[in-house]
């Protein structure tokens, strides 16, 4: 039996909308980054990218278990001597929902160029509007 490998012009990739109101941040970025890799696809294959547009809309209603909305902490450093500085999950909530959709993804991606090409395709969203009707996009199914 032959191998087929698919062309990167011959792929054809999908959007798909995702509500993210009142749903588990681990759960939700698993699904989401195995979308975005094209894991489910006959064709995948670990060297390319066959995955297909994300959309998430209510991002500032995602939730976590446990005690994590206190205890998870979002580290940055500006570069400088002294200059890292942390943020619980509510404080990041309350400032960029989007960011803590993103930042779940991305560390479920690869940590490549290959990765980083899977990311442009996730699009957050803190409301339940987007714009991105002109591609219409069919709701996941779970």
């Amino acid at each position: 039996m032959m191998t087929k490998v698919v062309n990167t012009e011959s792929i054809s990739r999908r959007w798909y909308t995702v509500d993210a109101a009142d749903m588990i941040l681990g759960r939700l970025a698993g699904r989401i980054a195995g979308m975005l890799s094209g894991k489910g696809k006959v064709a995948y294959s670990p060297n390319q990218d066959h995955g297909d547009h994300v959309v998430v809309l209510n991002s500032d209603k995602v939730r976590v278990s446990g005690t994590k909305e206190e205890m998870k902490k979002y580290f940055r450093h500006s570069r400088y001597p002294g200059g890292g500085k942390t943020r619980t999950f509510a404080e990041q909530m309350s400032m960029d929902s989007t960011a803590v959709v993103k930042h779940a993804v991305k560390g479920m991606l690869p940590k490549t160029t290959l990765g980083r090409a899977m990311l442009k395709k996730l699009h957050v969203y803190p409301g339940d509007t987007h714009p991105h009707s002109a591609q219409q996009p069919v709701p996941m199914e779970w």
